[in-house]
């Protein structure tokens, strides 16, 4: 089958609605929870609407954080991104009281589309494991020959069927929905930074290994 190629606008539109999707239901409780304050009068339901409040508006600023380095421009073309700056972004999106995010990278300055790929990686990940578990992030070398690993372990483990085509940029369906947009997306972003990617997945984990597709060549040794 040959590469599927979706309209630039398609694209748009379906990247838009999945952060849209992402954001709506802690704007949805944030706005729940002011309604409650207006009307109620017990003091121990204001103290729960404020609690609402509060979390939901540290998971919206967390998603739209995430969203914007993992979908945004972030920065000029062939920009550098801190892999700091997209461990913490990570972090506040992944880590809860069922999922543990253990990041291996040295803090470095990394071309956006390689931090972009990572991301979206770890989302990948996160969906195969909707129990909770451990999500695991390797960088590997340096420059042209940068590497990246993200896999995850959890009960129930499992990737959705339709993934692996939608990486490959070659649906099974010839169309890409709103449900399978980031997937396709990554794939985008991977051969868009010259990365191919092997996924492999088990009941107890996965793993996405992105590698460059062209692994530079090795320097012609000096001769004394």
């Amino acid at each position: 089958m040959s590469e599927f190629a979706l309209d630039s606008l398609d694209l748009a539109a379906l990247l838009c609605s999945r952060v849209c999707h992402d954001v709506i239901s802690p704007v949805g409780a944030i706005v729940n929870g002011l309604e409650v304050l207006e009307d109620e009068q017990d003091a121990e339901m204001r103290s729960f609407a404020l609690e609402l409040i509060k979390k939901s508006a540290r998971t919206a600023s967390a998603r739209l954080q995430f969203c914007r380095l993992a979908f945004g421009a972030a920065g000029s073309a062939g920009a550098a991104i801190d892999t700091g700056d997209a461990e913490q972004v990570a972090r506040g999106l992944l880590c809860d009281e069922r999922t543990k995010l253990e990041w291996h990278a040295t803090r470095v300055l990394m071309p956006k589309n390689k931090v972009k790929l990572a991301l979206n990686l770890c989302l990948i990940a996160a969906a195969a494991i909707p129990r909770g578990g451990v999500i695991r992030v390797t960088v590997t070398g340096e420059g042209e020959a940068t590497a990246l690993t993200v896999e995850a372990s959890g009960t129930n483990a499992r990737v959705a069927g339709h993934v692996p085509a939608l990486l490959a940029g070659k649906p099974d369906t010839g169309s890409v929905d709103a449900h399978g947009i980031q997937a396709y997306y990554t794939g985008l972003v991977a051969r868009a930074c010259g990365m191919k990617l092997a996924l492999t997945s088990s009941p107890e984990g996965m793993r996405i290994a992105a590698e460059p597709a062209e692994v530079p060549a090795e320097p012609e040794p000096t001769l004394a």
